[in-house]
């Protein structure tokens, strides 16, 4: 019995139904869409659990697509899918409120294992009973209410920008290599050259310091990665 639905909005109709087929055989019930509009729609009624999405869609197009369910709802998981392989599309996805992109031709295999990763992350951080919130710097890490606040007051991550934050955190300071948060953020190993996780700590910083003036908590540690080490600015490029 299918316990996830999956909207996946691509005019290609051989893609689409290949995908369709493929997430089938692995116990996911589709929806699907040949054009944004439909697509919107079709999400609106049926509020599936993930999207997979092409870009260069007829009526409304994959940006505009992601903006708009991003305002509906910020939760669920949104794939990319696309034949534009540039760094600019990618990290604009990522930008926009994708949480991964993937470039055609792919695997029907790999993206299976990333329909699966993302949704078991979802489910697990769903049901995560947690001691309390990790409280440092006037900040407070809430992975029950998948969220970050300060003074009270949502910082607004996104659930991928508190997946991010939360594994850095969750390392108390020590220094964390790209691969390792990407493996501990999206649930699958990052591939050679994918600069997701540096387009995510550069949002996540940015809503930080919107919220906690002053603060670094988000420190680039040169040679391997990342580190959650909360001081206060001393005019020293963190970036």
């Amino acid at each position: 019995m299918a316990t996830h639905t999956i909207l996946i909005v691509e005019d290609d109709a051989a893609i689409s139904d290949t995908v369709a087929y493929h997430l089938g055989r692995a116990g996911y019930r589709t929806l699907t869409a040949a054009d944004g509009a439909t697509g919107l729609r079709l999400f609106a009624r049926e509020r599936p659990d993930l999207v997979v999405l092409d870009l260069m869609l007829p009526q409304v197009d994959g940006w505009r697509f992601t903006e708009e369910v991003r305002a509906q709802d910020p939760d669920v998981p949104v794939i990319m899918c696309s034949a534009r392989t540039s760094e600019h599309d990618r990290v604009h996805g990522l930008e926009i409120g994708a949480d991964d992109y993937m470039t055609k031709p792919f695997s029907m295999k790999e993206l299976v294992a990333r329909v699966s990763a993302h949704l078991r992350r979802r489910d697990k951080e769903r049901g995560r009973a947690e001691q309390g919130p990790i409280e440092v710097a006037g900040l407070a890490i809430d992975a029950d209410q998948v969220q970050a606040f300060a003074g009270g007051e949502s910082v607004d991550l996104t659930p991928r920008e508190f997946a991010v934050l939360l594994a850095l955190a969750r390392a108390q300071g020590k220094p964390m290599a790209r691969n390792k948060i990407y493996r501990e953020a999206w649930g699958y190993e990052m591939m050679a050259g994918d600069r997701s996780v540096d387009v995510f700590v550069r949002k996540i910083r940015q809503k930080l310091r919107a919220a906690i003036p002053g603060t670094d908590f988000i420190i680039t540690h040169y040679g391997v990665g990342y580190r959650f080490d909360p001081a206060e600015s001393r005019g020293t490029a963190v970036d």
